[in-house]
């Protein structure tokens, strides 16, 4: 498989927390997979054309006034698919860790995808929008969702693991919980690692590392955001665990930090208007 990494929706410009790394855009960190036989998955899809055509009516005006997002067009995850050679059509799976407006907002630029989703967070996401966090507008065009249940079943490094109906088993969903009702990361088996893509589970790369240490700006949106505080603490902490137990098999990012998204960069690192590939 070949992977994509996307930048879908910067948002507003943070600084680092130790001298080295220069202020960027925060990002939303996607994923385009070139399957062999599924055609392509999208994991997560950012900001869409429609919160870039009418942010207020589909953002709402508290969200673009906290996020500050940049509302480049050319960022959305549909103009960078046609930008590979590919039609919105051939995405054929949509995965997402939740349902968040800056995680779902491109659903309706993919209306024949199914949409893979744990099946709290999309209960949630009916009984509670229109909300902060949940836009009725990212499903008013009924998307073909693909509801699970986590239980016991299958393990992945010792996390409770879901495999996603329609794709290959290098495809894991992992519940993840404590930001919303229903989050889960994404895991995705390269051949030589497992690419795991945590969501919100964290929003900066030094709270999994052994420093602990949240980002003051970022910490305000997560603690804010939190259904369950100890158990986003707790997730983190088993996060921790996975990188220093297992970190030359597993390579976590999270959603929206730039540095860890500047990973996977060339020259023109974190602005996602060029995707790397891996």
């Amino acid at each position: 498989m070949r992977i994509h990494h996307l930048n879908c929706g910067s948002v507003r410009t943070i600084e680092a927390t130790y001298d080295g790394p220069l202020p960027a855009p925060a990002v939303n960190h996607c994923l385009l997979i070139e399957t062999d036989t599924d055609g392509l998955a999208l994991v997560e899809t950012g900001l869409g054309l429609a919160d870039v055509r009418d942010p207020i009516g589909t953002l709402g005006a508290e969200w673009v006034a906290m996020a500050q997002p940049a509302l480049a067009e050319e960022e959305t995850a549909v103009r960078q698919v046609a930008r590979l050679g590919y039609a919105p059509s051939e995405v054929r799976h949509i995965l997402v860790t939740h349902l968040d407006v800056d995680h779902c907002g491109g659903l309706p630029d993919f209306p024949d995808a199914q949409v893979h989703v744990l099946a709290a967070e999309l209960h949630a996401a009916h009984a509670e929008s229109p909300s902060f966090r949940y836009r009725p507008a990212h499903w008013a065009h009924e998307p073909r969702w693909v509801t699970y249940e986590p239980g016991p079943g299958e393990e992945w490094f010792g996390f409770t693991a879901v495999q996603p109906k329609g794709l290959p088993p290098q495809f894991k969903l992992v519940p993840l919980g404590g930001h919303t009702a229903g989050h889960t990361a994404v895991a995705v088996h390269t051949g030589d690692r497992w690419l795991f893509h945590c969501g919100d589970a964290y929003y900066y790369h030094r709270e999994v590392e052994d420093a602990k240490e949240p980002h003051p700006l970022m910490d305000l949106v997560q603690t804010g955001a939190e259904v369950h505080r100890d158990l986003r603490l707790g997730t983190q902490a088993r996060l921790r665990e996975l990188l220093r137990e297992h970190g030359d098999e597993v390579e976590t990012f999270c959603a929206h930090d730039p540095w860890e998204f500047a990973r996977y960069q060339g020259a023109d690192r974190g602005s996602g208007l060029d995707p790397a590939s891996v």
